[in-house]
């Protein structure tokens, strides 16, 4: 059964490099699937746009706007697995949104200490709200989502330091907020209030060799959305072929603040550290960007 990540709201497809126009491919079970071709996917996508207001296919599904595309393009498959194709995926979102997607999951350096097991979580962690219900009355939690351009609540954020080729994780005890004293007063008792010692990070090489593998030459496709009483409509107005991840754009993201880290642990498990992007700022990971 095909997932759909409808809060990312994307769908992918591969495409065939040697043919020239889409094509049918009928799979074991009957079903068939339309393969697309570079240049002809372009030519779709431009018929998509020229024919302006389209109905939500899927009122009530909040990836709406990817599904309906899908159904457009007559995509059967999220992930088509054609031999020999050169990968590429298809983004399609709301036009002017600033939720959050999720670029990759990737736990910091050194990975030896497991940072978030055990050192956050025993040393800096706070009462799960759950502790003494769902869980043990000592359960720990911490979950914290920081950017580069200012100092979370509980004193952490991410810096990036680039003589040294590192985004560090940082603790200030001075920017805690004051309703967080009792927390505050638990960590100078179990820890001290210092900087991280050592501060967790990552390197830019294993960022760019992670998001590389992730972040894969896409078509992007902005829609503006519309309701009329109780139907909605898209109009895929805005498209862009996006090629070749950029370090650089992610770093800068960190550092004005719409690329997060995102620290999602308890005592009982630890969910998993992730980068995470105010979707509108996506094209900006990207060296290239061209305008259909």
């Amino acid at each position: 059964m095909r997932k759909r990540l409808a809060t990312q709201q994307y769908q992918q497809l591969h495409l065939i490099g040697e043919e020239q126009v889409p094509y049918v491919v009928t799979q074991s079970r009957g079903s068939s699937l339309k393969v697309y071709t570079k240049e002809s996917l372009i030519e779709e996508l431009k018929k998509i746009r020229d024919m302006g207001w389209i109905l939500n296919a899927r009122p009530g599904n909040s990836g709406g706007v990817g599904n309906t595309l899908e159904d457009l393009l007559g995509i059967e498959e999220n992930n088509l697995p054609i031999p020999n194709a050169t990968e590429w995926e298809l983004k399609c979102q709301r036009a002017n949104t600033t939720s959050l997607m999720t670029l990759f999951h990737m736990e910091p350096s050194p990975r030896a200490l497991r940072f978030v097991p055990r050192v956050f979580l025993p040393l800096y962690g706070w009462p799960h709200q759950e502790a003494g219900g769902r869980y043990g009355t000592e359960e720990l939690s911490f979950r914290q989502t920081i950017s580069g351009n200012q100092r979370s609540d509980r004193g952490f954020m991410v810096m990036v330091d680039r003589s040294q080729g590192k985004v560090l994780v940082s603790f200030d005890a001075s920017a805690v907020d004051p309703r967080h004293k009792e927390w505050l007063d638990s960590v100078a008792e179990r820890v001290g209030l210092g900087e991280l010692d050592p501060q967790p990070y990552w390197g830019f090489e294993d960022l760019r060799n992670k998001a590389g593998t992730k972040l894969l030459n896409c078509f992007y496709v902005q829609a503006e959305t519309k309701r009329e009483g109780r139907q909605e409509f898209f109009r895929y107005s805005n498209i862009l072929i996006l090629q070749g991840f950029n370090i650089n754009g992610l770093l800068s993201g960190i550092e004005q603040g719409y690329v997060y880290v995102d620290f999602d642990a308890r005592s009982g498990h630890n969910h998993g550290t992730k980068f995470r992007l105010r979707q509108d700022q996506f094209p900006l990971l990207y060296s290239h960007r061209t305008e259909i």
